[in-house]
């Protein structure tokens, strides 16, 4: 269930360490989810690595199939036509003990980070929920680190052309994660999205996030 009232969503520059560190970590974000059960209503493939075995063994085999591109093992759960995760049961996650990875990091308020929504008509509950996270900024490294969130998204979804092979997320969630892992590259507005001069000024700053998101990875 979700009411219509803005949900303090914490201070911006804390928010976004803990959501890295839980990204590198894997140890789960901590989000007051309350009556809100969004995220296992509208409609997620969730992916299951190989060696989530605790996972795997607490869902029916029925419900996985491989996960297309990616290496023998990896698995997707799927869902009901109503969009609700088949280990959604009693309003509640019947197996959050044991619960995947992806779900153990799943964190609306990226996409109030990132100034995207979720999705369309499916998402339409997370949407919701997301537009009513609101972050503080008690210092200017709050509010700096919020733009340059922003305008690492602005710039991904703009400039497809400049990444290897014209590849960028094209998944909303995938894409707000990217831009919080990269989002130092417009820190301290170095580069601001419509103020590059030139394909080649583009390009280095493409460059810059490939660089920013393998050193991120480094670290996982």
């Amino acid at each position: 269930m979700l009411n219509n009232t803005n949900q303090t969503a914490g201070s911006f520059s804390s928010w976004l360490q803990q959501i890295r560190e839980a990204l590198i970590k894997e140890d789960g974000a901590v989000v007051n989810c309350g009556e809100c059960t969004a995220c296992c209503t509208s409609s997620y493939l969730i992916h299951i690595r190989l060696e989530e075995t605790l996972a795997i063994k607490h869902i029916n085999k029925k419900l996985l199939f491989p996960a297309p591109g990616l290496p023998k093992g990896h698995l997707l759960l799927g869902y009901f036509e109503s969009g609700h995760c088949p280990m959604f049961k009693a309003n509640k996650c019947s197996i959050y003990k044991f619960r995947p990875v992806t779900c153990r990091n799943y964190d609306c308020r990226i996409f109030t980070a990132a100034g995207i929504d979720p999705g369309g008509a499916d998402k339409a509950l997370i949407t919701q929920r997301s537009r009513h996270w609101e972050f503080s900024y008690p210092t200017p490294k709050d509010r700096d680190e919020h733009t340059a969130v922003k305008a690492a998204t602005t710039f991904i979804q703009g400039h497809a052309h400049c990444f290897p092979g014209g590849k960028v997320p094209n998944d909303p969630s995938q894409l707000a994660i990217l831009a919080i892992k990269v989002y130092t590259v417009f820190l301290n507005n170095n580069v601001e999205p419509g103020k590059t001069e030139g394909a080649n000024s583009d390009m280095e700053v493409a460059n810059a996030i490939v660089e920013a998101n393998e050193s991120f990875e480094a670290n996982r």
